[in-house]
């Protein structure tokens, strides 16, 4: 059975496309995403404007064209923050059935932290020690406490990056002053985290897919390392590599971003929001190991609503 997952993300959308094979294991045909940025300009006031629902439904005539293409037999399709918290939300669910064919699931905040955390289980190697599971989105981000066996402890949190960038308005290159007052901000805002972490320890920070799979990019066109590939699904980071290609970009102009070898051009806007919302958590919670799993919510969906493990 060849079956079709859909992350509606608030910046992009993702489409996977896999092949359910026997042994209750799967593998992937086809993937590819395309910045909507369906926040753009509206994201805090609660609703979609014009221009970025038109590139939402557009996105979804095209992949609407891609599960024709691959016989596609079955389609789940799942919306996240921007589409769940915009009042014309459920419009934007209505136009994708009538102009695109795709049903969307819109789910919230606790589900979508229950499917991070399957997908990055089956990314990376987890054991009986508890992690930080860290996904940052465009309208927000989740954390997830959890070891092989559970989650101990999640919450989503409106803090992605496009509704940050949008709250902050940053410098280019960002200042001192602003950095400081973005801490100050998150530290106010991370309270529930702080009180868990109290209580769970983690042992690491997992950093799932997005952004953070530009860390992993970005310090290979540094460093020399491994960049992302199909041959694996989570990478060890060295904090000092990371510390490096941190303060470049947090020192860097949009215009010297889209030079930075290994940053896609969909994530040289919101890149630096991404990377002060990584250099808190590491510092804060005193952290000092970090993975990146190139699974999360697409993957989730496959683990647990369909049962599957990776081929």
């Amino acid at each position: 059975m060849i079956f079709a997952v859909i992350d509606l993300g608030t910046n992009t959308f993702n489409l996977l496309i896999a092949e359910r094979l026997p042994n209750d294991t799967f593998k992937k045909v086809f993937n590819t995403k395309i910045a909507v940025k369906l926040g753009e300009g509206t994201i805090n006031s609660g609703y979609i404007a014009d221009a970025p629902f038109q590139r939402g439904v557009n996105a979804l005539k095209q992949f609407q064209q891609y599960l024709l293409d691959y016989n596609v037999e079955h389609t789940y399709a799942f919306a996240t923050s921007a589409i769940r918290s915009a009042s014309n939300g459920h419009e934007f669910v209505a136009q994708a059935k009538k102009v695109a064919g795709i049903s969307i699931s819109v789910i919230d905040g606790n589900e979508e932290a229950d499917l991070i955390y399957y997908g990055n289980r089956m990314a990376v190697k987890m054991n009986e020690s508890i992690s930080l599971i860290m996904d940052i989105g465009g309208g927000s981000t989740e954390f997830i406490l959890g070891n092989e066996h559970t989650i101990f402890w999640k919450k989503s949190f409106l803090l992605g990056a496009a509704r940050l960038l949008e709250k902050f308005k940053l410098s280019d290159p960002i200042t001192f002053d602003e950095t400081v007052d973005f801490n100050a901000y998150l530290r106010h805002e991370l309270g529930p985290l702080f009180e868990a972490i109290k209580h769970y320890k983690p042992a690491e920070l997992i950093g799932s897919s997005g952004a953070f799979d530009s860390v992993v990019d970005v310090i290979a066109g540094e460093f020399g390392t491994e960049a992302l590939n199909d041959e694996h699904t989570e990478y060890n980071i060295d904090l000092n590599h990371y510390a490096f290609i941190s303060k470049k970009i947090k020192e860097s102009t949009i215009k010297e971003r889209y030079h930075i070898t290994g940053l896609i051009d969909m994530r040289v806007d919101m890149i630096v929001i991404s990377v002060l919302l990584i250099d808190f958590i590491l510092k804060e919670l005193h952290l000092t190991h970090m993975r990146v799993s190139t699974f999360s919510l697409k993957e989730g969906v496959i683990s647990r609503k369909l049962g599957l493990k990776l081929f």
